[in-house]
């Protein structure tokens, strides 16, 4: 059996409370691992084209007021 298995196994067995504390605690992972991507993909420029796609689109006036 693999590692991954081993996990899905477990995870599977677990009751009501003990899933969504572990949920919880999952997304909560996603979610910092997806801030730290996006910091690091801000910081190396990787993000800067859409940067300045959205400032053309905005000084060409092709955005609207929210």
């Amino acid at each position: 059996m693999t590692k991954l298995e081993q996990i899905e196994k477990s995870i599977a067995e677990l009751n009501k409370q003990e899933f969504e504390a572990f949920s919880a605690w999952f997304e909560a992972l996603q979610a910092e691992r997806w801030d730290r991507q996006m910091e690091k993909d801000a910081v190396s420029g990787k993000l800067d084209h859409l940067a300045e796609k959205a400032f053309a689109d905005f000084h060409a006036g092709k955005t609207k007021r929210l």
